[in-house]
């Protein structure tokens, strides 16, 4: 069994939602590195000033963020209150690439998630981890999948949770997101040299369970 496995892809592509299941059944701790970045968007956001890098760097220079996973789903907490619902917002959304691309940002969530990967057998999920975080995890998986079918998967997520948002508004912010992810200087988004690519479109989040299962077991 692979002790220390990364899951990278763009916004949409099931890593939360497959990583979270693999950990299950095969034992692995959790770490949603995408909660801790949003974790950091909600604390600029709770200052309700314009956001600009200084006002994030601002809210990231002391964050608190605790991550438990229990019962098959991770909640997220800051300074001891638990926000794991409140991250989760279209609003959350529009500035989150904003906060992971800056670099003092980075390095303080990085350190944070090499850590909480020292302790246990881990299945980790983010745009970095296989690249920058875990380069030296036992495997590393690349999720993608078609913008259509991500944006279907997102906006399925949001109006389920009660959030009015148009089908293409949802589109256009994960195409944004995409170039922003990709093109940031620091840590961009792209599949690892030594990473699996596995195409999601399409598939049931069975069929992709099962053969990041079998992968991890290989």
């Amino acid at each position: 069994m692979k002790k220390v496995v990364a899951v990278d892809g763009p916004a949409g592509a099931g890593k939360s939602t497959v990583a979270k299941i693999v950990a299950d059944k095969m034992g692995y701790t959790y770490i949603d590195t995408g909660a801790m970045y949003r974790a950091v968007a909600y604390k600029t956001l709770q200052m309700k000033k314009n956001v600009t890098d200084e006002l994030i760097l601002k809210a990231a220079a002391d964050i608190d963020i605790t991550l438990r996973y229990e019962n098959g789903a991770t909640r997220v907490f800051e300074g001891g209150a638990e926000i794991t619902d409140k991250i989760r917002t279209p609003e959350i959304n529009a500035i989150v690439s904003q906060v992971a691309k800056l670099g003092a940002v980075r390095d303080k969530m990085t350190g944070l998630q090499r850590k909480m990967a020292q302790s246990d057998a881990v299945i980790m999920d983010g745009r970095d981890i296989g690249t920058v975080v875990l380069p030296r995890a036992d495997l590393k998986i690349f999720l993608v999948a078609s913008v259509e079918e991500r944006a279907k998967r997102r906006h399925k997520e949001l109006t389920e949770k009660g959030h009015d948002v148009s089908f293409e508004e949802i589109k256009k912010s994960i195409e944004n997101r995409d170039k922003t992810d990709s093109e940031r200087e620091i840590a961009p988004l792209k599949q690892a040299d030594d990473a699996i690519l596995l195409d999601t479109t399409g598939l049931t989040i069975e069929e992709v369970t099962a053969k990041i299962i079998e992968l991890c077991q290989g």
